[in-house]
C-alpha cells in the first residue's frame, strides 16, 4: 500500500522530495515483505557507504548526478538513467552533484 503520495493525482517524482544542505533526505512510498520504494535527495558529496541488500535493487536518477559502485564496478548515471543493483552484492552511492532517486527493492 502507498503512503505519503496523493492518489488519483498526477505526479513528478522528484518534486516529492527536497534537498537539505549535508544531509540525505528519504521518503518511503511502500515498504512491506515483497517490494519498497523509497525516493531520496542527496546534496552534494553525501553519500551511502558500501552495504547489501536482501533484494534486487533499480535506481533510476530522477534529478542531478550520481556515482554508483556495484561490486567492483563505478557508475556515473544522470536524470533519467537506471540501473539494477543484484541483491547481495555490494554497492554504494555518492552524489557527484545534487540528485534525486528512486529506489525500488523487490524481495
Amino acid at each position: 500500500m502507498y503512503k505519503n503520495i496523493d492518489k488519483e493525482t498526477v505526479l513528478n517524482l522528484a518534486d516529492l522530495t527536497d534537498y537539505q544542505d549535508g544531509q540525505i533526505v528519504s521518503k518511503t512510498l511502500v515498504q512491506n515483505e515483497k517490494i519498497s520504494i523509497t525516493l531520496f535527495a542527496f546534496d552534494k558529496g553525501e553519500e551511502i557507504s558500501t552495504h547489501e541488500s536482501d533484494g534486487d535493487a533499480l535506481v533510476t536518477v530522477l534529478d542531478g548526478v550520481g556515482r554508483f559502485t556495484v561490486g567492483a564496478n563505478v557508475f556515473v548515471l544522470k536524470q533519467g538513467d537506471s540501473i539494477v543493483m543484484p541483491r547481495r552484492l555490494p554497492h554504494a552511492v555518492f552524489a557527484q552533484e545534487r540528485f534525486k532517486m528512486q529506489l525500488t527493492v523487490s524481495f
